[in-house]
């Protein structure tokens, strides 16, 4: 089913995680008939750091062809779904850094309007997941975005996930003992992905009656 609703899916993830999270989004937006942008944003910890982790540099390397976000993407996007790592229980630097160049578009309202959700992962199980999401979603009331958050729709998979109703995160330390719960997280990422497709084509469709009229 076509939508007419284009997605921009934006992220960091150092060591795969959370391009994870970004790529089950993206499948269950397509998958309602989105037109998707992955996007991830720019390293900013040195090289040197970055080499001393091999998993980081692996992961580095691998993504990338993923093309970096810029503000045009923010531009044509209906929708946003922006993912992080939890850094002591908020956004990560390098998200931050991008979000915190969207004066520009926010002054002159185009990121108003627009459906928006996040996703985050923690080694562990309290490692400041909802804290992290809290502090992304800030930055959305100041766009005057609808925030998105996963709430308990689509249940029984979402008590699977781990039941976060502010949105989509996966704890690393469970995920790797516990194949059905990492599934199930990935299965929400969709769900909510599909999800943020049919809100933003809504939405999209009231702004244009706005502007014609």
């Amino acid at each position: 089913m076509q939508t007419d609703a284009r997605i921009a899916v934006i992220y960091y993830s150092a060591t795969g995680t959370v391009h994870r999270l970004a790529q089950a989004f993206v499948d269950g937006a397509a998958d309602a008939g989105a037109e998707v942008r992955l996007r991830r944003v720019a390293e900013l910890a040195p090289e040197r750091v970055v080499d001393a982790r091999p998993q980081w540099r692996a992961h580095l390397d691998a993504t990338a062809d993923v093309p970096l976000a810029t503000l045009d993407d923010l531009r044509w996007a209906d929708g946003y779904a922006f993912g992080t790592p939890t850094r002591f229980g908020n956004v990560c630097s390098q998200l931050r850094q991008f979000l915190d160049t969207t004066t520009a578009p926010w002054q002159a309202e185009e990121l108003a309007d627009k459906p928006a959700t996040g996703f985050t992962a923690t080694y562990e199980e309290h490692g400041g997941q909802e804290a992290t999401l809290l502090s992304l979603y800030q930055t959305f009331h100041h766009w005057g975005a609808v925030i998105l958050p996963t709430g308990y729709l689509n249940y029984d998979t979402a008590h699977a996930a781990g039941g976060n109703p502010y949105g989509v995160s996966l704890v690393e330390s469970r995920a790797g003992q516990d194949p059905g719960y990492a599934q199930a997280v990935l299965d929400t990422a969709r769900f909510q992905g599909a999800r943020l497709t049919r809100m933003a084509a809504a939405v999209a469709a009231v702004r244009a009656e706005r502007q014609l009229g």
